[in-house]
């Protein structure tokens, strides 16, 4: 996660798909392209590459105009293939997942969620999404939408009552989409300073939304 390599707290910018482009709203009936509906699964060892490469193609495109050439650059598929291999065969409790969108055999986009560690919040009943990406030639077919249900119906499984998650103040694109899909703003901002010498600073707002019975599934 950019929030760990930049020595940020854990959690980072993220990314969705969509038809205005990578990072805007797919829809929640998006199609599911050839083969029919797109799985959404819990990740295992193997995906960590997947999941890897997803994210780098992601960050490269959304985030080129934000964060400095010389970062994007060091978070190469395989750098981040080994940290993603680690957060899914040794995660700190059972209530960290991670979540993938597939095409057939092929990872199409993510989702990482943990227990909340924000100081003003409970990690027993509040959660976070820390990470959703979709490949950028994988954008307007409905895996954002599709993963971002798959997250309300498992921490909602888990025991969450509400899922939280911190976005770029400048990224219009993302906060449409969870607008769209039920997701508010709080209170809470921060200022996140990228290398400590004031010169990388990236403002966020926190969003959230409430998370339905499992029985029920959403209707993001």
């Amino acid at each position: 996660m950019l929030s760990q390599r930049a020595g940020w707290k854990d959690r980072g910018v993220s990314t969705t798909d969509g038809p205005g482009g990578p990072g805007g709203p797919d829809g929640p009936g998006g199609p599911a392209g050839p083969g029919g509906p797109v799985p959404v699964r819990p990740a295992r060892t193997g995906d960590a590459p997947g999941i890897a490469a997803v994210q780098s193609r992601a960050w490269r495109l959304r985030y080129a105009h934000l964060l400095p050439e010389q970062l994007l650059d060091e978070l190469t598929p395989d750098n981040l293939a080994r940290a993603w291999d680690t957060a899914i065969s040794t995660a700190p409790s059972p209530r960290h997942r991670v979540l993938v969108a597939c095409q057939g055999e092929e990872v199409v986009g993510f989702a990482s969620l943990a227990p909340s560690t924000d100081a003003d919040l409970d990690p027993r009943t509040d959660a976070d999404l820390l990470e959703l990406a979709v490949a950028p030639d994988r954008c307007g077919q409905g895996h954002g939408s599709r993963l971002l249900t798959a997250t309300a119906q498992t921490l909602a499984a888990d025991g969450f009552a509400i899922v939280y998650h911190w976005v770029s103040a400048a990224d219009d694109e993302l906060r449409r989409f969870l607008s769209g899909a039920g997701w508010g703003p709080d209170a809470a901002t921060r200022e996140l300073d990228l290398y400590g010498d004031g010169h990388v600073r990236v403002r966020q707002v926190r969003l959230h939304t409430g998370l339905t019975d499992p029985g029920e599934g959403t209707s993001r």
